[in-house]
Formats: structure tokens, sequence, C-alpha cells
């Protein structure tokens, strides 16, 4: 993981307690980390068409709760990424919490035989939010935050796994490869953090050696990302 302010942009200096690996205002002055911002398009548009069509099929409320949701999750993450301030990291990582926990709401009410509400888990949910935002708000730990946030995914992997296993198999197939680009993802997102620095370095050098091959082959994309790097 960089450490937070290693350069300075439209936003001001980096006050959020995390700062990614990727490199600050290197593409654009307006944009603390580029590629982590724009990424985020496919959390934000997708799940807008699934909540139009969940409205357009008549689904319950907690299918489109849950499209928006992620949704949200989306937009705070870019805000996040854009900015790197604090209060826009709270708006990336509280969401990622209330979104889960519709999910794990979702995935334990989808036997239900009649359209009702299930006063207890929600009660339940509710008050883990609560719980979560005001301890994260006090102690601004983003380990706090990220254990809590584990704890349901846990939760909706091992419920996605009953399900898979034991009342719809013919799903299996489907539901073992999404926990499998899942997991894929969350190796990848550590070997960024653990191993950021070296990984960095290697690119550049990487790009320094190879620059005039990287740019016939791939024009000025890579020039973007790594000439401003070049002259520091």
């Amino acid at each position: 993981m960089a450490p937070a302010g290693d350069r300075e942009g439209y936003w001001g200096p980096t006050t959020s307690t995390l700062d990614w690996c990727e490199e600050n205002y290197a593409v654009t002055w307006y944009i603390a980390e580029f590629w982590n911002t724009v990424s985020n398009l496919i959390m934000i548009i997708p799940p807008i068409f699934g909540a139009i069509h969940s409205v357009r099929g008549g689904l319950e409320k907690r299918y489109i709760a849950s499209y928006l949701a992620l949704t949200v999750v989306g937009m705070g993450s870019w805000c996040f990424h854009m900015t790197l301030k604090y209060e826009m990291q709270l708006l990336d990582e509280l969401p990622m919490i209330y979104s889960c926990c519709i999910f794990v709401y979702c995935m334990f009410e989808c036997f239900k035989t009649k359209n009702s509400v299930n006063y207890h888990l929600l009660f339940t949910l509710i008050l883990f939010s609560l719980i979560v935002t005001t301890v994260y708000l006090k102690v601004k730990e983003p380990v706090f935050h990220q254990v809590m946030y584990g704890m349901l995914v846990f939760t909706l992997v091992v419920r996605s796994i009953y399900i898979v296993t034991w009342v719809y198999p013919w799903l299996r197939g489907l539901g073992y490869t999404s926990l499998g680009v899942f997991l894929l993802g969350f190796l990848l997102w550590n070997i960024d953090n653990i191993f950021c620095d070296s990984l960095s370095l290697y690119t550049r050098t990487l790009y320094l050696r190879y620059r005039p091959k990287v740019k016939f082959l791939f024009g000025i994309w890579p020039v973007i990302l790594f000439e401003p790097l070049r002259k520091q």
C-alpha cells in the first residue's frame, strides 16, 4: 500500500486513512487515482440496468435495493479514489457494509413462499450496521472495517455454498466459478497491497527498458501512465 500524500492535485492534500498503490494524479490533475476511479463504472452502470429490469419484472423491493446499493458503493468508491478525502472514504466503505447487509437479507430470504418481511433478521442487520458505523467513526481503523466486511462476505459465501450444493445443485458450476473469481480478486488485492513498492519499481523498470516498443504496440496510454513517473 502506498504512503499517503505522495503527490498533490486538484483535491488538495490526502486526508483518507488509506492510499492505494496507484500513483496519485499521474494521469490527470483532477483525479487522484485515475484507474481505480474509472474502473468503478462496472459497479455503477450495470446495477442501474439491473434495478430497472427488476422493477419492470415486478420483483420484490429487496432485489431492487440490492442493485441500487451496489450502485451506491460504486459511486462512493469513485468519489473516494478520485479525491482521497476521508469523507469520501466513508462514502465508499460504509455503503460496503450496508450493501452486504442487504445481500445477506436477500440470501436468507430467497426460499420464502410469500411476500413478507423477516423483521428479526432485518433488525439484526440494522443493529449490526449501526454498531459498525459508530465504532468505525470513532476508531478510524481500516482493519476494523475490513474485518467487519469480511464477516459479512464470509456469511454470504457460506450461504451461497449451501444453496448451490443442497438446494439448486444445477447452479453449482456458476456458484463455484463466481467464488473462484472473487477469491482471485482477493488474492490480487493482497498482492497489490503487500508488494506495492516492488511491483511499482518493476513496472517502471520494464517500461523504461521497452519504452519504444510499448509506445509502438499500445499507443499513448502507457505514456500517460508512466511518463510522469519517469521524471521523479
